[in-house]
């Protein structure tokens, strides 16, 4: 599945989440273990995600419509949900955009109880995002189960333990293993200043300090001596 390219996030320097982005990926709690859960995440240089996540289970008769999925009253009206119905599977398919990384984190509330089964979090560190994570999927069987993680990211990824591809990275997990997530990518904190910034910052103080010497230096010089009066 294609990682779709593109309210400011909060502050941020050590920011992380809890169960976030899988969300879904472990609705396998309340699934079968014959399952399709796939993630397509794009973080933007904002720092916000956009992406779509697939939930489903095999197609049981023509009117089943898969798992269902509650979202978090908040986020109602920010992520539209649709269905799916594709290779013999059937359920639905969220789609979302430009939410914080907090907002995504909520989203693992449609997982339920289930999101204890992921440990996912996302930390920005200077010019580096951090990710890093474990999916448990030892209770799931093997048949018909198709479990995948896609995020695309504005910067070069500088490491990860999934197939990267230029600036995306993918995971596929195995049912019965623990999946461990890692990956570090360079870019640009979107709350830092820039060099611009900083430049003309600094042209100011310079020219606010000549400013103030040139008043200070002719508030306190010696007055001019008037010639003597004969």
């Amino acid at each position: 599945m294609a990682v779709r390219p593109p309210s400011p996030a909060t502050p941020h320097h050590r920011r992380s989440l809890g169960v976030l982005l899988l969300v879904v990926l472990l609705a396998v709690g309340v699934l079968s273990g014959c399952a399709r859960v796939r993630a397509a995440l794009a973080v933007q240089p904002d720092d916000t995600v956009t992406g779509e996540i697939v939930v489903a289970t095999p197609e049981a008769s023509p009117d089943d419509k898969g798992p269902s999925i509650t979202l978090p009253e908040d986020l109602a009206e920010r992520v539209d949900v649709s269905g799916y119905r594709q290779d013999g599977y059937t359920g639905s398919v969220l789609r979302f955009s430009k939410l914080t990384f907090e907002q995504v984190a909520e989203l693992a509330k449609a997982a339920g109880p289930a999101g204890d089964r992921v440990d996912f979090q996302i930390r920005r560190v200077g010019g580096r995002v951090l990710i890093t994570g474990a999916v448990d999927l030892t209770t799931i069987t093997v048949d018909r189960a198709d479990f995948q993680l896609k995020m695309g990211f504005p910067g070069d990824v500088v490491d990860a333990n999934g197939d990267i591809d230029d600036t995306t990275v993918s995971w596929v997990f195995t049912p019965g293993q623990v999946g461990d997530v890692s990956a570090v990518v360079a870019f640009a904190d979107p709350n830092a200043p820039s060099p611009l910034n900083w430049t003309l910052l600094l042209a100011l103080l310079v020219v606010a300090a000549c400013v103030a010497v040139v008043v200070i230096a002719r508030r306190t010089r010696n007055p001019p001596v008037s010639p003597p009066i004969r």
